[in-house]
């Protein structure tokens, strides 16, 4: 099974059902390095003042949010800091709706629930639950240091946590401006009975497997050619990894009975975190961009 990236509890009601997210996707394609042709050192990328194309110290670089063209207000690490929603290791429902009212564009990111330390049994109660009342869990959810609007959703015999944009991210459908001649569009019955024979004639099973990006084959199949021609470089390059942290809970199958008696009450959806304070963290110019890995043949997995 893939490493599990967060470790935490869902909290349903008073129960805590204790869970590990585990990443379902994996990003493919082929990672360009950039390389000094001279030495083969690899080149990264420098912090340079705009204006006089100086180099810039980490020291004298400070974050800023605009606030009128032109204009910034700064903030302090601290301020910064102090503005992140607190890391609880919660996934928190609030409340039960429909799958089918979730709409596609406000999907983001899924991740695979699994069950952790004497979690299981509350953990398959919660899918059937929601398989027999056709119902998705809407949760708070903090993941580095960004708080999430997110869904937990049962999988067959598992369950996933989809993380869902906040619906100020999502654009209205209005943006488009589309006009008449597509949404009252005058459509005969014989353009509709053809169009309908169209798709029945093109119409095959989900089959993953003959999906494939064939820019990545080509290009692998090139390195391959050129790698027993004896075209190989060496690079020193230095890869490290950061631990994770993860929170003990326990498994409290019996407070289902104290939750429908009134004693925990529902907690109200939390409202979009402040953009400003993410997206001066975002963009903010002092934290340079994580270096691209040298190609390699084999794939690898990137977490969101």
């Amino acid at each position: 099974m893939p490493r599990a990236i967060w470790k935490g509890a869902i909290s349903f009601g008073l129960v805590h059902i204790p869970v590990a997210l585990v990443s379902a996707t994996s990003s493919q394609g082929v990672d360009f390095d950039w390389l000094d042709k001279r030495s083969m050192d690899p080149v990264g990328y420098k912090r340079i003042n705009k204006v006089t194309g100086k180099d810039m110290t980490k020291e004298n670089i400070v974050k800023g949010v605009q606030y009128e063209k032109g204009r910034y207000v700064v903030l302090s690490e601290e301020e910064i800091r102090s503005s992140h929603p607190k890391s609880t290791q919660t996934i928190e429902i609030f409340g039960f709706v429909d799958s089918e009212q979730i709409p596609l564009q406000n999907i983001d990111t899924p991740y695979f629930l699994t069950p952790d330390k004497r979690g299981e049994k509350v953990y398959a109660l919660l899918r059937e639950t929601l398989v027999d009342t056709k119902k998705v869990a809407l949760a708070n959810v903090v993941l580095h240091t960004r708080q999430h609007l997110a869904a937990v959703m049962p999988l067959e015999s598992a369950m996933v946590l989809v993380i869902l944009r906040w619906p100020a991210e999502v654009r209205s459908l209005d943006t488009l401006e589309l006009t008449e001649a597509v949404t009252e569009a005058t459509l005969s019955k014989s353009e509709r009975d053809m169009a309908r024979r169209l798709v029945k004639d093109m119409s095959a099973d989900w089959q993953p497997e003959e999906y494939r990006d064939t820019f990545e084959e080509k290009i692998m199949q090139l390195v391959e050619t050129k790698a027993r021609e004896g075209k190989i470089e060496d690079v020193e390059t230095n890869v490290g990894e950061t631990e994770r942290k993860s929170a003990d809970v326990i498994d409290l199958t019996e407070l289902l009975k104290r939750s429908l008696g009134g004693k925990s009450a529902a907690k109200p959806a939390s409202k979009a975190p402040a953009k400003s304070a993410d997206k001066a963290s975002e963009k903010a110019p002092a934290e340079a961009p994580a270096k691209r890995r040298a190609p390699a043949r084999k794939k690898t997995t990137k977490v969101s």
